[in-house]
């Protein structure tokens, strides 16, 4: 069987005779190797390397990032694993063969002669450590994982793949680091990455995988990691082309940003969506019923026929006059030219600035026919020509987004016209403005007015497209916010992160293959995760009572967790001592707290905790040791996680949602926030589908 996890304090036996020393030498060893590599790059000199100061400017910025992807950091490990062959990796595995030990970490460590002391974990040599089995050893002898207590090396645990004496058993390793109390934002998860995870981790640039996982499953972690390992594996094309992490909100990619950073990773952008599409200042907000019309894909189709209804067939010919000579464009043949453009697939404003040079065209074949030779130049000329400009103007016009998408908000005819056959009389009534807004800076935009002026803006120009785009907490967006998110990617390829069950937006997502589709994905796999990792037993197959009635299709996350977790239900008198006395509990245990509540009661909850004492801070903003407790508004709570959790009056979360099954959702979601223990604290009763 597995050897046991072997601990030691640091002054532990002589190097010689202690593996763990030794391991503790390797490690000291491997530290010095990478501040070597730091002070390499610290020390370079540009000043001749360079030709100009946009250049210079250019290596300095990438020297400063490589120096900072070199940092080592003294608290998080420089590697956690070590894998041993039988035969060297690549090589014909003869009898006898040379064996190679590899260790495995956040980043590649060599020393002076080049030879690799620590392997980047995303590096195929480092694979076997994330997929290597009893039944599958892949040519491992032994895959040796590390414990650490903050930086320092303090245990080892052996599995020896190779020998079919020893029995598999669970890491207890492993266990211990997944349980791990963590106070402050997200950590990376790359020295627990399970085999399902990691096929999706290194899953090929090329195709687009959507990823649907229950809480505690670890999906938004996959999705991060998977930039990491493809920025590795495709570093020059992604440098070109850029990626991009797309999260529901600033709380939430407050509490992802430091895991890339932590990888060496630093040029991944992290947004939201209506970071996205802030084409003006959101001032105002919609109806549910009004915000699930405006975000149907069927708005893309109102959007197009309003745009292109600005162009109008030629009503006279054009006379172009150069010199002594005039050029006349009949009427038949404009409508031909605009005609074709019509019907080509390109977008309005370039199809507008192509219209002048098609005109220019056909007076240079005019000129050619008799006799003249112009060239390009001539063109370019007789596109300028104040006639031409003139033409184009009355029949192609320049359009703003924002006034187009304003006019179709504000103007009740404009809107029937273009939204006939597409949206009934409610629909339109719905998306009305009661109080039209006289211009584009007065209005009172909502988010989702900002994704229909995206789409206007689409229309008319192309959006750049990135090589990869992560996108977390997908089952809240609308087919319209699908469709800005797949024009950020329409040359590239997405990750696609979610959870049917804890959509709780009106307009949340249905299912993944129309989502899929919205995106313009529809070829990408569907892969579910169904382990649990990070949510204790008894909290998952509490929360999961609620399935059959948010989402009954899905399979319940099974935690592989040993440890069932601190879980209880507690009576409360109403108001707030319950919840504080609960959270006064946890905070003496070690790890992270957080008290989710219905949002309506949070200013109660926070002037409570003020009196008490009882520090406290809200989502995004950083926990220290001294403050470990945060005061979570339930909508704002999915994709956050705490080692604690104390959950205030479900009855209330359920009950501050516009209907049933979206506060269900809402529940579901506080109730799996929760790594090591849950309290739920109630005077009103439970919601009767808890059971």
């Amino acid at each position: 069987m597995s050897t046991p996890a072997h601990d030691a304090p640091l002054s532990e036996a002589p190097l010689s005779a202690d593996p763990l020393s030794r391991e503790r030498s390797h490690l000291a060893a491997s530290r010095s190797a990478l501040r070597a590599m730091r002070e390499d790059v610290e020390s370079l000199d540009i000043a001749d390397v360079t030709a100009n100061w946009v250049n210079a400017a250019v290596l300095e910025k990438q020297i400063e990032d490589r120096i900072k992807a070199l940092a080592d950091l003294s608290e998080t490990p420089l590697f956690f694993g070590r894998l041993d062959y039988l035969h060297a990796p690549g090589a014909e595995q003869a009898e006898g063969g040379e064996a190679e030990r590899f260790y495995v970490g956040r980043r590649h460590v060599h020393d002076t002669d080049g030879d690799p002391m620590v392997v980047d974990w995303r590096a195929p040599v480092s694979q076997p450590f994330y997929r290597a089995s009893k039944k599958d050893p892949q040519d491992i002898s032994l895959r040796r994982r590390f414990g650490y207590t903050g930086g320092d090396l303090t245990a080892y645990e052996d599995e020896h793949l190779s020998d079919p004496a020893e029995a598999a058993v669970t890491s207890k390793l492993l266990q211990r680091e997944i349980e791990r109390p963590r106070v402050g934002p997200m950590r990376d998860i790359v020295a627990t990455i399970q085999p399902e995870q990691d096929e999706i981790v290194r899953a090929g640039l090329s195709g687009s995988v959507c990823v649907q996982g229950g809480p505690g499953t670890g999906k938004t972690a996959v999705g991060l990691h998977r930039v990491a390992y493809l920025l590795y594996a495709h570093r020059e094309r992604l440098a070109r082309t850029g990626t991009l992490v797309i999260g529901p909100n600033r709380s939430f990619l407050h509490y992802i940003e430091q895991v890339l950073p932590a990888l060496g990773e630093l040029a991944v952008r992290q947004a939201t969506v209506d970071d996205l599409v802030a084409h003006v200042e959101v001032r105002g907000a919609d109806e549910a019923a009004a915000a699930v019309v405006k975000g149907d894909a069927r708005m893309a189709e109102v959007l197009r026929r309003a745009l292109y209804s600005h162009v109008a067939m030629p009503a006279e010919g054009i006379v172009v006059v150069r010199g002594s000579r005039r050029w006349r464009v009949p009427v038949y043949e404009l409508e031909e030219i605009v005609r074709e453009l019509l019907a080509r697939d390109i977008r309005y404003g370039a199809a507008r600035e192509a219209l002048p040079q098609r005109i220019a065209h056909a007076v240079l074949v005019q000129m050619e026919r008799a006799g003249e030779a112009p060239d390009d130049r001539v063109q370019n000329t007789v596109a300028r020509n104040a006639a031409v400009k003139a033409a184009v103007k009355a029949v192609w016009p320049q359009v703003d987004p924002a006034k187009l998408v304003l006019r179709l908000l504000s103007d009740a005819d404009f809107l029937a016209e273009h939204a006939e056959g597409v949206l009934d009389a409610d629909e339109q009534k719905a998306v009305l403005w009661v109080r039209p807004a006289r211009s584009v800076k007065s209005a009172k935009w909502s988010p989702a007015d900002t994704v229909l002026i995206d789409e206007a803006t689409d229309l008319v120009e192309r959006t750049h497209s990135l090589g990869h785009v992560v996108l977390d907490e997908a089952q809240d967006l609308s087919p319209m916010q699908y469709r800005a998110v797949g024009r950020r990617c329409t040359t590239g390829s997405a990750t696609v992160l979610g959870d049917l069950a804890q959509g709780t937006t009106p307009w949340a997502t249905r299912s993944w293959s129309e989502a899929l589709s919205h995106l313009g994905k529809g070829e990408a796999v569907v892969e579910e995760l169904t382990a649990g990792f990070r949510v204790p037993t008894d909290v998952i197959a509490y929360a999961s009572r609620l399935l059959p009635h948010i989402a009954p299709g899905l399979t319940p996350v099974a935690s592989i967790r040993e440890n069932p977790g601190f879980f209880e239900i507690r009576a409360a008198d109403a108001g707030t001592a319950g919840a504080l006395a609960a959270c006064r509990e946890l905070l003496e245990r070690e790890g992270s707290v957080g008290l989710i509540a219905a949002d309506a009661r949070v200013p109660e909850l926070a002037a409570a905790l003020e009196a008490a004492g009882i520090g406290h801070v809200g989502p995004g903003e950083e926990t220290t040791p001294a403050i470990r407790l945060t005061l979570v508004p339930a909508s704002l709570a999915k994709g956050l996680e705490y080692d604690y959790v104390v959950l205030d009056e479900p009855h209330a979360v359920v009950d501050g949602e516009p209907d049933e099954r979206t506060g269900l959702r809402r529940l579901y979601v506080a109730l799996t926030r929760a790594v090591s223990g849950l309290v739920v604290t109630h005077a009103t009763g439970l919601p009767p589908q808890l059971g």
